[in-house]
C-alpha cells in the first residue's frame, strides 16, 4: 500500500505543529509561576495544548487517509529538527555540527524507512 502524498503534507504539517508546541510550552513555563491556576491561565501553555491537539486531528487525518506508519512516523521526527531551528532563532540556542550530523541522521533514516 503506497501511502499518499496528502497523508505526508498532514505528518509534516503536525511536525511543525509539534515543534511549536514545545516551543510554546518551554516559553509558558519561564513565565509560569508553578501554580496550577498560574498553569491553566497560561496563554503559552494553553496554545501548546491546542497545537498538540491539532497535531492528533492531523494524524487522525493522515491515517484515514490509508498512510503507512512506517512513512509517516519518520517524517514526524523532523519536529526534533523544527525545534532545534525555533530554539536558534527564538532562544539564541546554537546549533553544533554534531546536532548537524544528527539531522542528516534523522533525514537519511526517514528516506529508508520510507524505502
Amino acid at each position: 500500500m503506497k501511502t499518499p502524498i496528502l497523508s505526508v503534507i498532514f505528518f509534516l504539517i503536525a511536525s511543525v505543529l509539534g515543534a511549536l508546541g514545545q516551543y510554546l510550552y518551554k516559553s509558558g513555563a519561564e513565565r509560569s509561576d508553578g501554580s496550577i491556576g498560574g498553569y491553566l491561565a497560561n496563554p503559552r501553555l494553553l496554545g501548546g495544548v491546542v497545537c498538540y491537539i491539532a497535531v492528533m486531528v492531523l494524524f487522525v487525518a493522515a491515517f484515514k487517509k490509508g498512510g503507512s506508519l512506517t512513512v509517516l512516523y519518520p517524517v514526524y521526527a523532523t519536529t526534533f529538527i523544527w525545534a532545534a531551528l525555533l530554539a536558534m532563532f527564538v532562544f539564541g540556542t546554537p546549533i553544533k555540527p554534531i546536532n548537524i550530523a544528527g539531522m542528516g541522521l534523522l533525514i537519511a533514516g526517514m528516506y529508508l524507512m520510507g524505502k
